[in-house]
């Protein structure tokens, strides 16, 4: 029955990284992650696939590897929290503890970003 469960969840993942990869607030590496670590407890054949994919595996291996991060997908990550979170703040003005609170975990998200190891270094 688990087997089942990550093997659905493992899909459901990869179907939010595929959209993520044409959404540009959608993530997609992160859900790609999820679907590897549940193909890992549920199928070695699906797991290897999504490893060795043509477009979203070397992401999946540098992270596996040394739990690096392209530099290319930091600048990008970073900067579309930036960019959101202007369009939060001045969109939406919102109280300031809010405020505040979503600035905490957008900080705290950029600085573990930041502060992986850049992929092929």
């Amino acid at each position: 029955m688990t087997r089942w469960v990550f093997l659905g969840l493992g899909w459901f993942f990869v179907a939010l990284g595929i959209v993520g990869a044409f959404l540009p607030l959608l993530p997609t590496t992160p859900f790609l992650l999820l679907a590897v670590a549940c193909f890992t407890r549920s199928s070695p054949r699906l797991e290897a696939w999504l490893m060795n994919h043509p477009r979203f595996g070397p992401p999946l291996q540098d992270w596996r590897r040394n739990g690096a991060i392209s530099r290319k997908a930091k600048i990008a990550a970073v900067s579309l929290m930036a960019a959101s979170y202007a369009i939060f703040l001045f969109g939406t003005s919102p109280p300031l503890w809010r405020a505040l609170l979503v600035l905490a975990i957008l900080a705290g998200s950029s600085l573990f970003i930041v502060t992986r190891p850049d992929a092929g270094a």
